[in-house]
């Protein structure tokens, strides 16, 4: 009898000990799956990953470099167009100007007006960069050598100034300074003045505004009918904003060909901003004439 009582004790003590592990281990595993349940949908947490610019090979150097462009937003109320670099490692500080804008358009999307497509060519004389850098793709001040030759990189690997390849009062040799320059076999004979020609056909641009130095100005463009209406507010409204002049032509010697003359010779209004060395960006200024268009344009698309 005692025996069997002590038997019943055992089975209950190891009934209550089997019941607490139990529960123990229910417990713990279901907090297990409690902690790697995923959020709901109303808590988990929003990352918005702004898009990138779309990027396009829009043609090849002489010596096969990529000419590229990238392109900012898809609206079509207003297409800028901003070039750098056509006059190479003279002018790589125009390159550099238009690498800040990519990286401040990359970092401030914001600041692009709805509706509104910025295109960049950067470099449109890659060839003309690699002759005084001796790099490939982007570069920076510090790759820059201390002391350069005249023109040195102005050119591209046909020795054309390819700024007097256009057409627009073409001239097989045209000038610089008191420089005589080939101006290429025929007009476009250039395989970068055929890039920014085909860009623009496809892109088309309500406007372009050309980065060069070192004559502290932004110019208007013509051709043979003149300054276009819309060219002169353009001019006017960048160069207030950024404190260069606003010179209607430039007059220091006679250009021909040039890519500015071209556009207005199709009614697109273009500027030629020049910066005031061949060594400074000038980025604070520069910024506030790229958003003085952006206002300008887009007061205007709001223009009944």
């Amino acid at each position: 009898m005692r025996d069997r009582s002590k038997n019943r004790t055992v089975v209950i003590v190891a009934t209550f000990v089997l019941m607490i592990f139990g529960i123990g281990v229910f417990v713990f595993v279901g907090q297990s799956k409690k902690e790697v349940l995923p959020l709901p949908v109303s808590q988990a947490p929003i990352v918005v990953i702004p898009a990138g610019p779309k990027h396009e090979v829009i043609g090849k150097s002489v010596e096969g470099r990529d000419i590229e462009a990238f392109v900012y937003g898809t609206g079509t109320s207003a297409k800028l167009l901003f070039v750098g670099g056509i006059h190479g490692g003279y002018e790589w500080n125009s390159v550099l100007l238009a690498y800040q804008l990519m990286d401040y358009l990359k970092a401030n999307p914001e600041s692009i007006p709805k509706g509104f497509s910025i295109a960049i060519v950067p470099s449109a004389n890659p060839d003309g960069i690699f002759a005084v850098t001796d790099k490939d793709g982007r570069f920076t001040a510090a790759d820059i050598p201390s002391k350069t030759t005249l023109g040195q990189g102005r050119f591209n690997a046909h020795k054309v100034d390819l700024n007097r390849n256009f057409d627009c009062k073409w001239q097989p040799k045209s000038t610089w300074k008191n420089n005589i320059v080939s101006a290429g076999s025929a007009v476009f004979s250039e395989p970068e003045a055929q890039a920014i020609r085909d860009f623009v056909s496809t892109f088309k641009p309500t406007a372009a505004i050309f980065f060069h130095s070192q004559s502290n100005a932004v110019y208007a463009s013509e051709c043979e009918n003149g300054i276009l209406p819309e060219t002169r507010n353009i001019m006017n409204a960048y160069a207030k904003a950024s404190k260069y002049p606003a010179v209607d032509s430039f007059s220091a010697y006679e250009v021909t060909g040039d890519a500015e003359g071209w556009l207005a010779s199709i009614d697109i209004p273009a500027i030629t901003v020049e910066l005031s060395t061949h060594q400074t960006v000038e980025w604070d200024r520069n910024l506030l004439g790229i958003k003085a268009l952006f206002n300008y344009y887009e007061q205007k698309t709001k223009t009944p």
